[in-house]
């Protein structure tokens, strides 16, 4: 699996020192990395979605019922959409 580039300094991996963490199989790193940016992608498409239904006329009745939480919680969430 290939996931996103990060910049080193990004991840705080530039304060490690190798002297006191030996090089490891960074494979579960990489699956962290991987997972963190698909879930700020499903977000955004997410918030794009909530979005489209709020201008189509989509109540948050509706919405909430999409997402399984209350109208309120839907609101409050999305509120700034």
């Amino acid at each position: 699996m290939t996931g996103p580039r990060i910049a080193i300094e990004e991840t705080g991996l530039d304060l490690i020192d190798p002297a006191t963490h030996p090089a490891r199989d960074a494979a579960a790193f990489r699956r962290i990395v991987a997972a963190r940016a698909a879930l700020e992608r499903d977000e955004t498409e997410l918030r794009d979605a909530v979005a489209a239904a709020r201008a189509a006329g989509d109540s948050w009745t509706v919405i909430g019922a999409a997402l399984g939480v209350s109208r309120q919680a839907a609101q409050q969430r999305f509120r700034d959409i």
